[in-house]
């Protein structure tokens, strides 16, 4: 670090003293005492002398005027500058030295680097963060836009599914409607084809309708094997089909216009009471069942359910003949 000292004092207008040395040192030069007693005694003669000769006025004498030395301000400042020493400067002398001066410099241009550093790290801390900060909210909206992307697709998916369900449930209705009504085309064609009246079964005509043997023969007889096919000749609903006093084994059928036929002796019954039965359709086979003197079929009509009459007749009207 640097020094400073005083120098000693020295007398006025005395040239300054050595300040050879050491260069790393400041030295401050001592004040000087003024001569106050001097000074102020001429101070004093002075303004005497400036005041009188003021008050006698300017005085003439032969060919010489008499001009007073000096005003008294004149004469004042002539005094106290000749008299007076002046204060003493300080001076302040600096030595140099390069590499100390160099070391300053470098710390002041590294602390100047440093704080470059600290605001580019600064600076790139802050647009590192605002960078987040973007890049936080276009993931955010990334997200936003696929997820309402995806539920675009779902809800077009659900609707095409939907579409295709009700396509597939059309399809399918109209399926069924189409096979409904192919169904009832061939039951009608078939209904069309097939005769409204058929003979009961194949076989001799054995024995007709009337009087024999002391008693009243109330039906036809139809003789041929067992196990013949025995058919409904209407349309019709099976009322009775089981046993019977005297046949054996019977079944009957009551037709849509109230007519009810009789089939007896059969062997065996192909179907049950409340059945509903077609013209032509199997109801049993041909039997020797009950009071018969061999396999053939009795076939009886009761008109409105009681009426026998004679079946000959009754089916050739239909065009059926025996």
């Amino acid at each position: 670090m640097a020094r400073h000292s005083k120098a000693s004092g020295r007398r006025a207008f005395s040239a300054p003293p050595n300040t050879t040395g050491n260069r790393s040192s400041h030295r401050a030069e001592q004040d000087r005492k003024p001569i106050s007693g001097r000074v102020a005694a001429v101070v004093v003669a002075a303004g005497a002398l400036a005041t009188g000769v003021g008050a006698a006025g300017p005085m003439s004498g032969g060919d010489t005027p008499i001009i007073p030395l000096a005003a008294s301000e004149d004469l004042i400042a002539a005094l106290a500058a000749t008299s007076a020493p002046k204060a003493p400067e300080v001076r302040t002398v600096h030595s140099v030295q390069p590499s100390f001066e160099a070391a300053k410099l470098m710390r002041s241009e590294g602390l100047i680097v440093r704080q470059c550093i600290d605001q580019a790290i600064q600076h790139a801390s802050n647009t590192y963060t605002v960078r987040q900060v973007e890049l936080k909210k276009q993931q955010e909206a990334a997200a936003a836009e696929q997820a309402r992307v995806a539920a675009e697709q779902a809800r077009v998916a659900a609707e095409q599914a939907a579409q295709q369900e009700a396509a597939r449930v059309a399809a399918e209705q109209a399926a069924q409607q189409a096979a409904q009504q192919e169904t009832a085309r061939v039951a009608a064609e078939q209904a069309a084809r097939r005769p409204s009246v058929v003979k009961p079964a194949e076989g001799s005509f054995t024995s007709g309708y009337g009087a024999r043997w002391g008693t009243t023969h109330y039906g036809v007889d139809i003789a041929n094997a067992i196990g013949t096919p025995i058919l409904s000749v209407m349309d019709g609903v099976v009322v009775e089909s089981g046993p019977a006093s005297g046949f054996g084994l019977w079944v009957r059928v009551q037709h849509n216009d109230g007519t009810i036929t009789i089939y007896g002796h059969v062997n065996e019954t192909l179907v049950s009471q409340g059945q509903q039965v077609r013209a032509g359709q199997q109801i049993a086979t041909m039997g020797n069942r009950g009071q018969s003197t061999g396999p053939h079929l009795h076939f009886e009509v009761w008109i409105n359910g009681s009426q026998k009459i004679d079946p000959v007749g009754w089916l050739g009207e239909r065009g059926i003949s025996l």
